[in-house]
């Protein structure tokens, strides 16, 4: 694709990294905001955004607004604060930077902050002028550096073990799920530059970005992405293609790992519908992701299929074995669910009954099943448990918050 026609490309994400704010604060007492304001005058000279309030104002404030280059949180006086940064971290971008003050003078709760969450600086109070030019002060007004980030993104791949099982829909579910009822900026990848329909199912526009993308990783970076994804709502969007039937695009080997890469510092959730072709993209992917998530209908062919994938190994950033869906369960004239259990040999993790009336209807809406009441919006909400490490019942206890991160992280 030549130079002019990537330019043509014009950021379609509502928080591009060059709109996004240099810096946001929140913190609880008059006091430490004037000491921000005056110690960090020089380095943002276009003014602080400071605002009043805990973590937990902080939290709401960001669900509804574009993340911060670097933002600063207040954890004063909170009983669980790495439990409530956790919240934090769920509803901001991976790649934001993160400075925190607080009431502890823990050197154990310091570790734990920066080395087990990532947070850049940490800071106990009464802060001073002098502490925070000389902690803060060099992370002010600074572009984000890259692998200097809160969290990683978090990358599930969902592969039909057949075509026609479902997958897209399933994968588009998740996705909105992810984006709509859990405030996480999420993209969905559909690698399929031919026939894949993860876009259109989401009435979302198409581009060269992706092919361009894998066949000259060099040029990727957050910025590229921002320009080729596509917006589908405020947190959720699409890097998908369409390309001539006619034309074979050459992919640039490492192209999956750079795209993976630059993704995680993007967004909480890297959502791929992966179809099982046997393309060196589609290998790559499956590797690189952190859950993988078979699709199969209750069939001897799709039990069949189903074990065969299953016997593929898994690459380092996965935990666990693949997830299986069973769609369609129910259908007339198919197996049952103990009857596919039994010739897998193990348990399905995630079942969703036959239900052509409501994703037809949702189809006819121009929306995902999963906007809708009823047992697909269930088995989506069970499949993101299971897949994505989210919680769907409001905060946790603070016990085990460092090994919930790590998990999360895999």
């Amino acid at each position: 694709m030549s130079d002019e026609a990537l330019l043509s490309i014009k950021p379609a994400h509502p928080s591009d990294w060059r709109e996004r704010p240099t810096f946001v604060a929140f913190v609880t007492d008059a006091k430490s905001e004037m000491v921000l304001r005056e110690a960090l005058a020089d380095a943002l000279p276009d003014g602080l955004d400071v605002r009043r309030g805990n973590v937990h104002v902080a939290i709401a404030a960001l669900r509804k607004m574009s993340t911060p280059n670097l933002l600063l949180v207040d954890v004063s006086g909170e009983e669980h604060p790495l439990s409530v940064l956790q919240d934090l971290s769920e509803v901001v971008e991976p790649n934001v930077r993160v400075l925190v003050i607080g009431d502890r003078q823990d050197v154990n709760f310091y570790r734990q902050l920066t080395q087990g969450l990532g947070v850049v600086e940490y800071l106990y109070k009464p802060v001073t002028r002098d502490m925070v030019a000389r902690y803060f002060g060099n992370h002010a007004g600074q572009e984000v550096p890259r692998g200097e980030a809160l969290q990683g993104g978090r990358v599930v791949s969902i592969t039909g073990v057949g075509g026609g099982v479902g997958a897209t829909t399933i994968a588009v579910g998740l996705a909105w799920h992810c984006a709509t009822d859990l405030d996480r900026h999420t993209i969905l990848v559909d690698p399929d530059v031919h026939t894949g329909t993860a876009a259109l199912m989401l009435h979302a526009k198409t581009g060269p970005g992706l092919r361009t993308a894998l066949e000259t990783p060099q040029r990727l970076d957050e910025l590229f992405i921002d320009r080729a994804a596509q917006p589908v709502t405020e947190r959720l969007t699409v890097l998908a293609g369409e390309e001539p039937l006619a034309e074979q695009p050459i992919f640039a080997a490492g192209a999956g790992q750079k795209l993976i890469t630059t993704l995680r510092r993007r967004y909480n959730f890297i959502v791929i519908d992966l179809p099982f072709a046997n393309q060196i993209i589609n290998r790559d992917l499956l590797q690189l992701t952190n859950q993988r998530i078979l699709v199969m209908e209750p069939s001897l062919s799709s039990v069949r299929d189903t074990l065969r994938l299953l016997a593929l190994p898994g690459g380092q950033a996965q935990a666990r074995r693949a997830i299986i869906v069973l769609n369609r369960f129910g259908q007339p004239g198919m197996l049952s669910r103990s009857q596919v259990e039994d010739a897998l040999k193990l348990k399905v993790d995630v079942s969703i009954p036959y239900l052509p009336k409501q994703l037809n209807l949702a189809a006819t809406m121009g929306q995902p099943a999963s906007a809708l009441k009823g047992p697909f919006r269930s088995g989506i909400l069970e499949l993101a448990r299971e897949a994505a490490s989210v919680r769907n019942d409001g905060p946790a206890a603070a016990t085990s918050v460092i090994s919930r991160f790590k998990r999360w992280m895999r």
